[in-house]
């Protein structure tokens, strides 16, 4: 609860702290009957503590949500024995990251970090093989719950039938006992006698209903639920177990696990404390991320002389066609691009600048009314110049080069006779260059 108070028109908000009632001056238990017991009370409000998400609080573990990260909550770090949080990131934000705050707050530096996406995968299987074993088991119960579940309330009607019959009975018996000159008392018995009459129809009634619609378990359904014991690996990874469900089921039967870092061998080492006392570990490389991690220097060259005129998205398809990749091993796109140029103070533009003056390998063909291939033979044979800044990057021609004398009548002796003529070159028929 809190409480807003203006103080010299200064904003001012105090905030009430609940304190324990057990604290007070005078504490009397069980004094009055209470809907729940003392250490149910107790129980609903440790839970409620750990629900809060307080970022000054990192003990708390918080609720389980339908985040991406499921070991939120019960990861504690080896080094300095502070509990992890869950961050997001990512373009949809929902690349969970896993991080120790270390001494941050008091204007130190964070622990340890890393990815949570192959954690997530590597921890699964880790718990897969425990609960593998117990899936047989839980089918079997669940199997027995399905059977018994109406049986048991069918007994439960039975007494409170047999109860009813002995109260109208006895009610019975009391109204035939009675002074029938006494007429009120016997009509008082008589409205009791029949209340109870009713009350017994209405329950065998309702045993009908409930023995018309028990469910019966054939033997084809209890083979395929004692089968899906076997496949609980089908159950967790389904669709329709929800993250919310997992991160329940990771913290009913677990109940920490400590990280430690090794930085010579870039692993990590998992020590799963589960409830009971007992103890396994599991190591895995640790994930790589984008921290540390460089852009190589040819693709910096290639950005830095491309982005002179050349736009994000052109860059991004060259670098592509090359076979690169970003320091975390991605496909460039034109925002990795930017965000490269912008790391590196590179100049350059979102989009291709337009001059002209320069004209592409498909501009040039156009402007000339031949082929693509055309294009290409004329520089094969040296009689036209193209720049091309790396391989599969645009084909950049000059107009004047393509207006030039010596291009001009290669063009018109090729729309004449279907030929390039280039001088100390032998002629060739072109009839397939032509541009329709």
């Amino acid at each position: 609860m809190t409480t807003t108070v203006l103080i010299y028109t200064r904003k001012v908000v105090k905030r009430k702290v609940r304190n324990d009632g057990r604290k007070a001056k005078v504490f009397i238990e069980d004094h009055h009957d209470g809907y729940i017991d003392l250490d149910t009370f107790d129980g609903n409000i440790a839970i409620i503590n750990g629900n809060c998400l307080n970022q000054t609080q990192v003990e708390r573990r918080g609720a389980a949500r339908n985040g991406q990260g499921l070991l939120g909550g019960v990861l504690r770090c080896g080094r300095c024995g502070r509990r992890f949080y869950v961050a997001y990131y990512g373009k949809s934000g929902t690349a969970a990251r896993y991080i120790c705050r270390g001494d941050y707050e008091s204007g130190g530096k964070y622990c340890l970090a890393f990815g949570g996406g192959t954690v997530d995968r590597k921890f699964s299987e880790e718990l897969l093989k425990v609960l593998s074993s117990y899936g047989m088991k839980a089918s079997i119960k669940a199997e027995k719950v399905l059977s018994s579940k109406d049986g048991a309330k069918i007994k439960a009607f039975e007494q409170k039938i047999k109860q009813l019959e002995y109260e109208a009975r006895r009610a019975f018996e009391q109204y035939n006992e009675v002074d029938p000159r006494n007429r009120l008392v016997a009509a008082e018995l008589e409205r009791r006698w029949n209340t109870k009459l009713e009350e017994l129809e209405a329950a065998k009634k309702h045993l009908k209903v409930i023995e018309n619609d028990r469910c019966h378990i054939s033997n084809e359904e209890k083979d395929k639920i004692l089968a899906f014991g076997e496949r609980f690996s089908e159950a967790w990874e389904n669709q329709y177990c929800s993250n919310a469900l997992r991160k329940k089921i990771i913290r009913t039967i677990i109940e920490e696990i400590i990280v430690n870092f090794d930085e010579e061998n870039q692993m990590l080492n998992f020590i799963i404390h589960w409830k009971g006392g007992c103890h396994t570990e599991f190591k895995m490389p640790k994930p790589i991320s984008g921290v540390g991690q460089k852009t190589s220097m040819e693709d910096l060259d290639i950005i830095q002389k491309m982005a002179l005129r050349y736009g994000d998205d052109a860059i991004a398809r060259v670098l592509n066609k090359l076979g690169r990749k970003t320091a975390t091993g991605k496909r460039w796109n034109e925002t990795r691009v930017r965000t490269i140029r912008s790391k590196y103070s590179i100049a350059g533009h979102i989009h291709t600048l337009k001059d002209p003056n320069i004209l592409t390998l498909g501009q040039s063909a156009q402007y000339l009314n031949v082929s693509r291939t055309t294009i290409k033979r004329l520089v094969a044979n040296g009689v036209l110049e193209k720049n091309q800044l790396v391989s599969w990057a645009p084909w950049e021609i000059k107009k004047s080069d393509l207006d030039s004398e010596k291009i001009t009548e290669i063009i018109k002796t090729l729309h004449k006779t279907g030929r390039i003529v280039v001088r100390g070159k032998d002629s060739e028929k072109q009839t397939h260059l032509f541009r329709n």
